[in-house]
């Protein structure tokens, strides 16, 4: 016991001897009673805490929260916890609580109906956002919305020029941020009136509506070049360590600062500037005449005009600082805009148009002159082919729940619009949001690249940690976050998983093994005594924003599957390197478990909906229990919640990363108290896509749970018209391409899974995508045994459900598991095809799969 003394110890039931603190009892039920008194006079910091030590499943209580008319319930254990005057037997206990017929969280969940957008948007926040437009490779964007969406503080409709994660600075704006405003109609008042829409819910093209009563103003814009084509051949992209230096968080050694100052002036001073085209038609639906109000960009203005560090040329429509430094280009019917502010009369029906052409930097007058004879019409459908030739590159997934089939393709754009680097073939920064690239969180979106078959970006972006690696191995890129060596070696090992590439592996090999062995002297010197049953050989570090240098599970996990992938990726052509590599990740996973099961054994248990109590664990094993029930006496508050370092950096992500089994009891105790104590609607708090539960959930084959996470976490974070992702749910952090890649991998993993040498199929998938006339395909798409296409089609007016499956690879998987959910959860009467069977109600398993099945499902 801690925080107290045991005054009287007693076995009153059952055969056995108790004698200070310590016991043996046997017989089929046994009764412990025992008398303290607490340390802490009533205070509520560091609160007594018992655990009782016995070999198999040990556990802790707080002595504060021991109730007679709440025991503690741990049927995993068979255990309960009550005060000494409850006479009830453990069994009596057990009848009780069950008799009341409660549910925990995750049981309530599996007894509703699954999850849907609609039901997650009715109940969770909406958060407009701004978006981004650019290029792709280049650093140069802009960020743009209408009437202050996304952020209040910017009134009137607005684009700000960015380098990536840092807002152009001019000097006439005194080396500060610039940000255009304009205002289209009569200005912000109390119907907002506006809608947004991706181009074809998809590109990087934005269109808006602002509907001024009469007028409705719609408006396009997208992002080209000032005067040459954009296309593949034209792109240059950004140099990826000068664009590494705008991400914020950036890290770069002394001599990567010397290099990159060698390449800054020459990608600063490019012989022609990123442009934002833009249009606005005004459209008059009244049956009378009525007037469309224009206001021009103003560099900085805000709630006044401010137009004393400009001019407007009212003879060619041009905004500038000097005749050399011109930053808007303006037309009105084609013609120069003549005045900054006018209000014209249209006819009924008929439109008034109205364009700026915005330079990310001002441009000299005789330039300006050749961007205003620039033709909209054509730079519009040069960009729409530009980026739909991307996709054109990329594996086809198509789902028949419209949002989502465009939030796949949006998601891949927005991923590769700030993945930075020199064309063609350049090194790439991953970057994420307004940050730069890091081993952990860029891991999501570099998978997904060669989820989608865009293995060369993925190379590419993978190369970034390698140029970027310490003498020593060490990989860090990011914030003093100790954890990127461990996850960028998983994210090679997951690329070699998808191109089983042994060219490229024998190019960055040695590189590799640097990382390991950074990684094996770490641990070394966490191999004391003093460390046994404490994280002895587990590494120490900070893993995120918070300073908490502590041996945690998270960073330990991705040091274990790195070096686990690395030993596989080895083990063909170097297999003394891979057993040595796979011996010490062995060794790494046994101490990480062994510091795990006694965290777990010292946390406090903690009660569940349904009347049972499970055990906990601390995010790292300095600390008993989860970080905010305060067993220990600290303040844990971060990002505007209290439970986020438990829950977004906790234990859970040891199943995940493969250190404990998804059906171990201890994988469902975590689920169980992550979900009630640190989950709203099954969705974490502050950054929820760090939290890594929905994947334990598909891992154990628990969809409804896995849906519920899905849905509540984008609807609640992602701008529901441009689907474009915040960081966190206060306004921080825009076109966070973390949390966009990690709703992207959930959808390629509800979508298709690997397990070993079987290919799972729609593991996750919604049963509503299998209702009369809806299909599913998947077209290319990469997987751990090459492309694989997928067509499923229900016609179950019918009565039967088509599905064809193709893997012709020389590494096809050894079975393939296709779920088909029936939408009522009826169960298959037959089914056809060869090598095929019916292994669970909504399974079907091709066993010796030869590369090719046709299957029909009758019901």
């Amino acid at each position: 016991m801690t925080g107290g003394t045991i005054v009287e110890e007693k076995i009153i039931k059952g055969n056995g001897v108790v004698s200070n603190g310590r016991f043996t009892a046997e017989g089929e039920a046994v009764r412990l009673e025992f008398v303290v008194e607490t340390a802490s006079g009533g205070r509520r910091a560091n609160p007594a805490i018992v655990t009782i030590d016995v070999e198999e499943n040990p556990f802790s209580f707080f002595l504060r929260d021991v109730h007679k008319q709440y025991p503690m319930y741990i049927p995993a254990y068979g255990v309960s916890v009550t005060e000494a005057e409850d006479g009830r037997s453990y069994r009596q206990i057990e009848q009780d609580i069950r008799s009341r017929g409660l549910l925990s969280n995750l049981q309530q969940i599996e007894a509703e109906p699954e999850e849907s957008y609609e039901q997650a948007a009715a109940h969770t926040r909406e958060l407009p956002c701004e978006t981004f437009l650019g290029l792709s490779r280049d650093m140069r964007i802009f960020g743009m919305s209408f009437r202050g969406v996304g952020w209040g503080d910017r009134l009137w409709d607005w684009v700000q020029p960015r380098f990536h994660g840092f807002e152009t600075k001019l000097p006439e704006a005194e080396d500060k941020p610039v940000c255009y405003r304009y205002l289209l109609g009569r200005g912000v008042g109390c119907v907002e009136g506006v809608s947004r829409r991706l181009e074809n819910g998809v590109l990087p093209i934005l269109h808006a509506s602002i509907v001024d009563e009469d007028i409705t103003y719609s408006t396009v814009s997208f992002a080209s070049y000032e005067s040459s084509p954009l296309n593949e051949r034209t792109l240059l992209g950004t140099d990826y360590l000068v664009a590494d230096g705008f991400g914020h968080g950036h890290m770069l050694t002394e001599a990567q600062t010397e290099r990159r100052n060698e390449r800054l002036e020459r990608e600063m001073n490019r012989e022609e500037e990123t442009v934002l085209y833009f249009r606005a038609v005004a459209t008059n639906t009244a049956k009378v005449p009525r007037y469309a109000w224009f206001k021009n960009p103003i560099p900085n203005a805000f709630v006044l005009n401010n137009d004393n560090h400009y001019t407007f040329d009212d003879r060619n429509g041009f905004v500038k600082f000097a005749d050399d430094r011109i930053c808007c280009v303006s037309k009105l019917n084609g013609q120069p805009l003549t005045e900054e502010e006018t209000a014209i009369l249209i006819l009924p029906g008929e439109t008034a148009v109205y364009e700026f052409y915005l330079p990310h930097r001002p441009i000299p007058q005789a330039r300006a002159e050749q961007l205003s004879r620039q033709n909209f019409d054509s730079r519009l459908e040069e960009c729409r082919a530009f980026w739909n030739g991307k996709l054109a590159h990329a594996a086809r997934i198509k789902v028949p729940e419209r949002r989502l089939d465009e939030m796949i393709r949006a998601g891949l754009l927005h991923l590769d619009l700030i993945a930075y680097g020199s064309e063609p073939d350049g090194t790439i920064a991953p970057m994420i949001g307004v940050y730069t690239a890091i081993g952990s969180e860029s891991s999501p979106i570099v998978q997904f690249f060669d989820s989608i078959g865009w293995s060369d970006v993925a190379a590419r972006s993978l190369q970034f940690f390698l140029d970027k690696q310490h003498d020593d191995g060490f990989i860090q890129n990011f914030g003093g976050y100790m954890l990127e060596t461990g996850a960028a070696l998983w994210s090679f090992g997951e690329h070699y998983r998808y191109t089983r590439d042994e060219t490229w592996l024998a190019s960055v090999k040695e590189k590799l093994l640097k990382a390991f062995d950074y990684l094996v002297a770490w641990r070394n010197r966490n191999k004391t005594e003093q460390l046994r049953g404490q994280g002895y050989g587990m590494l120490e570090g900070k893993t995120a924003d918070p300073e908490d240098p502590f041996r945690s599970f998270m960073l330990n996990g991705y040091a274990y599957i790195g070096m686990s992938r690395l030993a596989e990726m080895l083990a063909a052509t170097d297999p003394g390197s891979a057993e040595r590599i796979a011996v010490e990740a062995a060794e790494l996973k046994a101490d990480i478990r062994a510091g795990f099961f006694r965290a777990l054994a010292l946390s406090p248990v903690v009660p569940l909906a349904d009347g049972s109590w499970v055990p906990t664990a601390p995010p790292w094993v300095e600390h008993r229990g989860p970080l905010s029930l305060y067993a220990e006496s600290a303040k844990w508050l971060t990002h505007a919640s209290m439970v986020l370092r438990d829950s977004l950096l906790g234990p859970l992500y040891l199943v995940f990363q493969e250190v404990l089994a998804a059906d171990e009891p201890a994988a469902e105790f975590l689920l169980q108290f992550h979900n009630e104590l640190m989950c709203s609607r099954n969705v974490a708090f502050s950054q929820p896509y760090y939290s890594i539960h929905p994947f334990v959930h598909l891992q154990r084959g628990e969809v409804k749970p896995f849906l519920k996470a899905y849905y509540n976490s984008f609807t609640g974070l992602a701008d529901r018209e441009t689907y474009t992702f915040w960081e966190h749910y206060f306004h921080a952090s825009p076109h966070k391409t973390h949390e966009e890649a990690w709703f992207l991998m959930q959808t390629r993993c509800m979508l298709y899974k690997e397990d070993g040498q079987t290919l799972n199929l729609l593991p996750g998938v919604p049963r509503k995508w299998l209702e009369h006339g809806k299909e599913i395909e998947l077209n290319g798409v990469a997987t751990y045994f090459g492309p694989v296409n997928l067509h499923v089609e229900s016609q179950l007016e019918k009565g039967v459900i088509f599905a064809t499956i193709k893997c012709a690879t020389n590494r096809k998987p050894q079975t393939v598991r296709l779920r088909l959910p029936h939408p009522e959860g009826r169960k298959p009467r037959s089914v056809t095809g060869t090598g095929v069977r019916i292994t669970e109600q909504e399974t079907v398993t091709v066993d010796s799969f030869d590369g090719s099945v046709k299957i029909e499902l009758h019901f």
